[in-house]
């Protein structure tokens, strides 16, 4: 099996080597670049190509968050891992909103952040815990609320999506849900054509975005 191949942008020396080191220790995985600043991502992710970035918000110059803006109009194909000190509600959904799949706190353990790029590897929306919990309450407390985008899906395609949105990969959600994994896939197949979206990040966005 092929490496995953990793970016790091992060403008601390210190973190960006440590969180480096990790990476290169593990067979699985492969360090193409780190980054600096935004800018020089912007120009040079597109022809990288990696498989996930790990993004620091607070950049010198243009943020994290608009990074991953310019990078997705580019149409390139890569996931985004938030890494960063906030954990306010505006960041984490700007981010999300941006087109982040994943946001851990740099307080995370090193060997739980690379599980976590594993994880995101294989369809995970990984957060650290303080995070997963803000986004479960916020999304509760709007759940009595409707969206248009929304009234195409089916009860219980719009559990899956919800399921999703909290981060739960397909296998938890077949468990949660008392379904097999296949008949996850389904589902999250026909959401995806019912909002006319191509992945997770979209339909999440799509649906939620404006009540968060």
């Amino acid at each position: 099996m092929a490496p995953i191949k990793l970016v790091i942008v992060e403008d601390l020396e210190e973190v960006s080597e440590g969180l480096s080191e990790f990476i290169r220790r593990d067979p699985g995985l492969q360090l193409l670049s780190t980054f600096r600043t935004a800018e020089a991502a912007v120009l040079e992710l597109p022809l990288l190509k990696p498989d996930i970035v790990i993004m620091d918000i607070n950049l010198p110059g243009i943020t994290g968050i608009e990074c991953i803006r310019q990078i997705k109009k580019t149409g390139v194909s890569m996931q985004f891992m938030m890494f960063t000190v906030y954990e306010n509600n505006d960041q984490v959904f700007e981010a999300l909103k941006a087109g982040a799949s994943g946001y851990l706190l740099k307080k995370t353990p090193p060997l739980q952040i690379i599980e976590a790029v594993k994880e995101l590897h294989q369809g995970g929306s990984p957060m650290s815990a303080s995070i997963a919990r803000k986004l479960v309450t916020i999304f509760q407390e709007k759940e009595t609320g409707t969206n248009s985008e929304a009234s195409v899906l089916t009860p219980r395609e719009k559990e899956v999506l919800e399921l999703l949105a909290k981060g739960m990969l397909y296998k938890e959600i077949a468990e949660q849900l008392q379904i097999s994994f296949h008949t996850v896939r389904q589902h999250i197949g026909k959401i995806y054509e019912k909002l006319h979206v191509q992945n997770k990040t979209e339909a999440i966005n799509k649906v939620y975005g404006s009540r968060v």
